[in-house]
């Protein structure tokens, strides 16, 4: 068993919309103490060049030239992790899944990174759909961590998350979460709220860490999510590594 250090289970390169280089983000978390993944978007709904199955096999080819975990951050809504053979998928040491938009009940999807709600979608509906939506990936995507679980859009990330996250919809999104084996990242870059946090650790959901890093200075820095779990009493070594822990994609069987 290899010696345990964090692992940015989440990190970006210029595959898509990251400053570094794939070697640059290796030599980034040497400096930290942090073993690297990248995570690129691969998504046709996303800022990256990883658009297709046929980039998906050229970018784990470059991958594969580095000491680093390969991994993908996927959308939910878009269809092409659908796409991929089962020989690809197998290629990933891990995968990422993301709520970068929600299905509402019309059936529409609508963004978490845009800066203004219509305005018929209250906070509270928009939460509805962000954990509804959260359920059906859960069910849906084999993926082995959700990524910035608690990622809203722009004008619902100024209120309190406990006005948002109603325990109700926390105690819906643990369980889907438990059920279908997906880890819960703890982001660097869009902490959840501790309570949050406590209940998926209490609930024997595994944590993971993300930077989510897309900057030099943010790359293979997982110190506040690493601390935040210790504050949990959460052991170190419990914290999510594909290595250790495994995957669905197959990576590591035998």
């Amino acid at each position: 068993m290899i010696d345990w250090q964090p692992t940015d289970c989440h990190a970006h390169s210029r595959h898509s919309d990251g400053a570094l280089t794939v070697a640059e983000v290796v030599a980034r978390a040497e400096v930290l103490g942090t073993r690297p993944s990248v995570a690129d978007h691969i998504s046709r709904d996303a800022p990256t060049d990883v658009r297709s199955p046929e980039a998906v096999e050229r970018y784990l080819d470059d991958l594969e030239r580095y000491p680093v975990l390969r991994s993908g951050e996927f959308c939910w809504h878009d269809a092409l992790w659908r796409e991929l053979p089962p020989s690809t998928v197998r290629r990933f040491t891990h995968r990422v899944g993301s709520l970068h938009s929600v299905r509402l009940s019309n059936g529409h999807f609508f963004r978490a990174f845009s800066h203004e709600l219509p305005h018929a979608l209250t906070p509270k509906l928009y939460m509805r759909a962000h954990v509804a939506s959260l359920e059906a990936m859960a069910k849906e995507m084999p993926v082995d961590i959700l990524a910035h679980p608690t990622l809203v859009p722009p004008p619902l990330r100024q209120m309190d998350p406990h006005d948002l996250w109603t325990e109700r919809y926390e105690a819906r999104a643990v369980k889907a979460l438990r059920n279908a084996g997906i880890a819960f990242e703890i982001s660097a870059r869009y902490p959840p709220h501790e309570r949050l946090v406590r209940r998926v650790a209490e609930a024997g959901v595994r944590l993971a860490l993300g930077s989510d890093g897309h900057s030099p200075d943010q790359v293979a820095n997982v110190a506040v999510p690493l601390a935040l779990a210790r504050s949990l009493g959460v052991p170190d070594d419990a914290l999510y590594d594909p290595a250790r822990h495994g995957s669905r994609t197959g990576a590591f069987a035998g």
